[in-house]
Formats: structure tokens, C-alpha cells, sequence
């Protein structure tokens, strides 16, 4: 057995890219969501029934 084969590998390979891409995809998920709560937030009780949902499902889903 060589030395490379034994040797453990390293746990983690996470750069300061992979780290900022990361930040970016949350912020973009953050903003998706809230964007889909204001919408929802403006139809009616009525329409919020027809597609399964309640007013406190809205804010529970942030």
C-alpha cells in the first residue's frame, strides 16, 4: 500500500467561492419566498381555499 492510499482524505473542500455561491443561492431563496407570500397574501380567502391554503399557512411557509 503507498502512502497516497493511505493517507485519510481531507473532510471538507468548501472554498470562500463555495461559501459565497452558497450565500447567494439563500438570499435568492429568501427573496423567492417572500415574494410568493406577498402574492398569496393578496388573493381572497376564497381563492386561498381553492388551492388548500389558509392565511396562517402563508405566514407559517416563511
Amino acid at each position: 500500500m503507498e502512502f497516497d492510499q493511505n493517507r485519510a482524505a481531507k473532510p471538507f473542500n468548501v472554498t470562500l467561492l463555495d461559501i459565497f455561491r452558497g450565500a447567494v443561492r439563500m438570499v435568492k431563496s429568501w427573496k423567492a419566498r417572500r415574494e410568493t407570500a406577498r402574492i398569496l397574501s393578496q388573493l381572497s380567502d376564497n381563492q386561498l381555499r381553492d388551492i388548500g391554503l389558509t392565511r396562517q399557512d402563508i405566514c407559517r411557509k416563511l
